[in-house]
């Protein structure tokens, strides 16, 4: 008999309610109930459902994805807080059910729902959501999954106007250096994230927070101990003094003293790569048409110096363009003279 009363299949929503009452239940914790095994069960039976969510999300080995479920799914998902409570409940799951929740939690930044990215607007109204998030990075355990749920998040120029604007943006340069190598590399990734994305709103935080942003750029990260902090730092330095947006950024930039000195350092690192990226910055100096006197100083107490070690300056693949920035770079140097026979006939 009971074949004949099989249970309707669950649509994504039911997939979803069901997940938030047993978000609600994990949340609530074991002390609301003494049956341990209950307990368990219910985990297990959250862990199925997460599963199944990002199932529906990807596809499986068996089918695509569908659109309208997925539809269905993140708009049910996105009606009550069943993203707070999945990143509340994120550290009393295991690690695969982690590793799934973040994967659900990445694409549905991506879904959209009658042309619109319904996610964007939650988070608008969940901004302290991005606070766990950009804190987790001080937890080994959950580092790794929240700072991929935050790099998702921050596709949304909303999102990323927020972490930027906030206290976090201080504490990244602490935490591209912490000694754990995966997540001091999953931090360097979203901050590189947050200062490239986003053109417009990048442009703006620079403009507005040059000051304390390049004293900490410079000391703690062009300058760090580390090679590999060093090396992202003015690979990154690169593509944003380079980017359109930023020109006003890069005049202000060229213009220090202090930023020449550590580039010029930068270009006699013994690794090749740093010199090279380093370059790409260097040159911005050199090609300035309206260098400050203390620039020019510099560079033509430099002159010969440089010119030597432009000199023998190559990359391991044949490239025109940057031999052609080099030559222009040793013009430019070699044609500098003494800011005093300048102003004296």
């Amino acid at each position: 008999m009971k074949g004949l009363f099989k249970s309707k299949p669950r649509t994504p929503a039911d997939v979803v309610r069901q997940t938030r009452d047993l978000l609600l239940y994990t949340q609530r914790g074991s002390t609301s109930d003494s049956r341990e095994s209950k307990r368990e069960e219910k985990v297990l039976e959250l862990r199925k459902n997460i599963r199944e969510l990002k199932s529906i999300l990807y596809g499986n080995s068996e089918s695509e994805p569908v659109a309208e479920a997925c539809a269905q799914l993140t708009q049910e998902f996105f009606k009550e807080n069943t993203l707070r409570l999945l990143i509340l409940c994120l550290p009393k799951l295991n690690l695969e059910a982690r590793k799934d929740a973040t994967q659900v939690v990445a694409n549905l930044q991506r879904q959209q729902v009658h042309s619109r990215l319904i996610a964007s607007d939650y988070l608008e109204a969940n901004m302290d959501l991005m606070d766990i998030l950009a804190e987790g990075y001080e937890d080994t355990d959950m580092a790794l999954h929240y700072g991929a749920m935050l790099r998702e998040c921050i596709r949304h120029q909303i999102v990323a106007r927020y972490v930027l604007e906030s206290k976090h943006m201080k504490k990244f340069f602490d935490y591209i250096q912490l000694p754990n190598f995966d997540i001091a590399a999953d931090a360097a990734a979203t901050f590189k994230e947050l200062l490239t994305r986003h053109k417009s709103t990048v442009a703006e935080f620079l403009s507005k927070n040059y000051g304390w942003f390049f004293a900490e750029y410079n000391s703690k990260l062009l300058e760090s101990a580390n090679y590999i902090t060093r090396r992202q730092a003015i690979k990154l330095l690169g593509d944003i003094l380079l980017d359109r947006s930023n020109s006003a950024t890069m005049t202000r930039y060229v213009s220090s003293r202090d930023n020449l000195r550590i580039l010029m350092n930068l270009l006699r690192e013994s690794s090749k790569s740093i010199q090279i990226e380093a370059f790409h910055v260097f040159k911005l100096f050199a090609a300035n048409q309206n260098k400050p006197p203390d620039i020019i100083s510099i560079l033509v107490a430099n002159k010969s110096k440089l010119i030597r070690l432009f000199a023998d300056f190559k990359t391991d693949k044949e490239d025109e363009e940057f031999e052609a920035d080099k030559a222009q770079v040793v013009k430019e140097i070699a044609s500098l003279e003494p800011v005093e026979s300048r102003d004296n006939p």
